[in-house]
């Protein structure tokens, strides 16, 4: 049995498959810079993906101490990857494969990940003082404090779902218009491709948009949120 068909035996939802395909590219990547990264000449300047690797790292390291201190310098490499496979699954739907964001597992994955992340450095740098954020100002509040601490996310799921959901429907709207008034224009002529010609000089530009630009945005924002998250149950003298 093929990979085609060992997929499609699992029913996992189009969305879901197509984040395993970002996720493989980007391991081959991470290896192919690696093997570079290990027989490079320290002493020369590195080049090609080698180099993009290198500006990267050091951005998303300077990016994370900018934002939570010196001591964070190291969460820039996780923030580089959940920003580079949050880049890639926004723009997948340009290979006409389901868009991984546009399947709500996707997004809650991703914000769960930050849910635990979050929860995971309260309890680190607060030990058993973590408990105490349920009962204040009094125990009575129990029950508020529980719902409240799903906020995060809840918010980063749905932000990412919903602009992943309404880019694709809208362009599924033109794409629709776009064949029908293709078809209506050239219907004397017997062709397949009479319902696709409007689509290629039109449908790019909003592509540019809701693929590449708000794709951007989505990564941007949730990286940011999510080093600001995590910033804030770290003492203050940790984001010196």
């Amino acid at each position: 049995m093929d990979i085609v068909s060992q997929l499609k035996s699992t029913n996992l939802a189009g969305g879901v498959v197509s984040s395993l395909i970002v996720m493989l590219i980007m391991i081959l990547l991470a290896i192919y810079i690696g093997i570079r990264a290990h027989f490079q000449d320290p002493l020369k300047k590195p080049k090609g993906m080698l180099l993009v690797a290198e500006i990267g790292v050091t951005f998303f390291e300077n990016f994370a101490e900018g934002l939570l201190g010196k001591r964070f310098r190291m969460f820039g490499g996780y923030i580089m990857a959940i920003a580079v496979y949050l880049f890639l699954a926004f723009i997948f739907g340009l290979t006409g494969l389901p868009a991984p964001m546009t399947t709500l597992s996707v997004p809650l994955s991703l914000g769960l990940s930050t849910f635990i992340l979050i929860h995971a450095t309260a309890v680190k740098y607060n030990k058993i003082r973590y408990f105490k954020r349920y009962v204040e100002p009094l125990p009575f509040f129990l029950p508020i404090n529980l719902i409240s601490m799903w906020a995060p996310l809840l918010s980063l799921t749905l932000r990412l779902f919903g602009n992943a959901l309404s880019g694709f429907v809208i362009m599924n709207i033109v794409y629709y218009g776009l064949q029908n008034l293709s078809a209506m224009v050239f219907a004397s002529i017997d062709s397949a491709w009479n319902e696709v010609f409007f689509a290629p000089f039109i449908a790019w530009i909003l592509h540019l948009y809701f693929d590449l630009f708000s794709g951007f945005i989505q990564t941007t924002v949730f990286i940011s949120l999510t080093a600001i998250y995590v910033g804030q149950e770290a003492p203050e003298e940790y984001l010196e």
